[in-house]
């Protein structure tokens, strides 16, 4: 069970090799995201260059969200249903959202893209960076513009002779649009998200109509309004902005390749 990502120096390391255990489930430490190949039908926004952010970086009020079902009945090790989870991770997320995994699977260090629709169906494209991967958990990342800043940890353990899956988020809305959105209901639907992506996974190990239990606490109320320049990068509006422009942006593509065409070099 992992509340919250541990970073490698923070570990135990083994006297005879000078680095911690765990070091090789850690992504390295990077200044920016890169991302792989993605297909073309994808909105591929707001991940490339992006800054990977924690909590500390977000705008709004911290929160740490727990949403767990038990697999009562389901003959799994919590080995198991990692492996199922990550190799079939989109397939359990809701209707009309889209992750695009890296090629080489969830492992440390890889980046994947993301299309969703937000409360209103205001369009997003974003991303995530794979932060930590093991057996029996593996944690992301946001990037910049991201709704949130912050970690989300998906793990299972056993408990009581029953295996157990969940999802545990430590996260601060990225900046005030995201924030007001919190406050208004969108949190919400953060909540019926994770709470469909557990049930789906319990249906696909075998376990029907498990009731997924949620717990929210608040770390920290306070408001970070230093980190209000984030919305610089809210990866919702600019979405929003890229799709508006498509109508005029695809016409001027196609003009500035003929005029390329048209042009002979010197000489000829």
């Amino acid at each position: 069970m992992m509340s919250s990502p541990i970073s490698p120096e923070e570990g135990n390391s083994a006297p005879d090799e000078g680095k911690p255990r765990d070091a090789d489930n850690w992504a390295r430490k990077v200044s920016s995201l890169k991302l792989g190949a993605v297909p073309s039908s994808a909105i591929n926004l707001n991940v490339q260059g992006k800054q990977p952010v924690g909590p500390l970086q977000g705008f709004g009020s911290m929160w740490q969200k727990t949403y767990r079902v038990r697999l009562a009945g389901a003959k799994v090790l919590p080995t198991g249903v990692i492996t199922v989870w990550k190799e079939h991770f989109p397939e359990f997320w809701p209707k009309g959202n889209r992750f695009y995994g890296p090629l080489t699977g969830i492992a440390p260090g890889e980046v994947g893209l993301i299309n969703m629709a937000l409360p209103g169906g205001m369009p997003l494209s974003t991303g995530v960076m794979v932060l930590y991967a093991d057996e029996e958990s593996f944690t992301f990342m946001t990037p910049q513009g991201h709704i949130f800043a912050g970690w989300i940890t998906f793990s299972a353990y056993e408990e009581d002779d029953c295996t157990v899956a969940q999802v545990q988020v430590l996260i601060r809305a990225n900046d005030p649009l995201y924030e007001l959105g919190f406050r208004l209901g969108a949190s919400k639907g953060e909540d019926r998200f994770w709470q469909h992506t557990l049930q789906a996974l319990a249906t696909y190990l075998g376990v029907a109509e498990a009731p997924v239990e949620t717990r929210a606490v608040c770390v920290d109320r306070k408001i970070q309004w230093s980190q209000a320049k984030n919305v610089w990068h809210n990866a919702g509006v600019r979405t929003t902005i890229y799709l508006v422009a498509t109508p005029v942006r695809v016409p001027m593509r196609w003009l500035r390749k003929r005029n390329r065409r048209a042009v002979k070099p010197v000489g000829e």
